[in-house]
């Protein structure tokens, strides 16, 4: 029984953020932890705890089961928003700044 966790509009790139998203996919949930909380990029705090939120829904679905067979069988990164400023520039112009963000969805499920 598989359990699922989402983290909507975090205000990070979602390039940066499928580079933590293809690292731990597919690893045991205890592995993924730790190469999680030993990361310095800064997603991989939230992302940290997205794992922990989503091994805590699948404690609630399957009360009794042994969780120490869970593996990140699906993890994506989706584009969210995309904020646009603007940046002066010389000579009267001005550069768009696009401020990015993205939703991520994990799923955790037995082997």
């Amino acid at each position: 029984m598989e359990a699922v966790a989402k983290l909507n509009n975090y205000p990070t790139s979602p390039r940066k953020m499928r580079l933590l998203a293809d690292m731990i996919r597919g690893m045991e949930v205890e592995k993924a932890l730790a190469q999680l909380e030993h990361n310095p990029k800064h997603p991989a705090v939230p992302l940290r705890k997205l794992v922990v939120s989503a091994i805590s829904n699948w404690k609630q679905k399957n009360e009794g089961g042994d969780e120490s067979t869970l593996i990140v069988k699906t993890i994506f990164v989706d584009g969210a928003r995309t904020i646009k400023r603007m940046r002066p520039a010389p000579q009267g112009r001005g550069y768009r700044v696009r401020k990015r963000s993205n939703h991520v969805t994990v799923i955790v499920d037995t082997k």
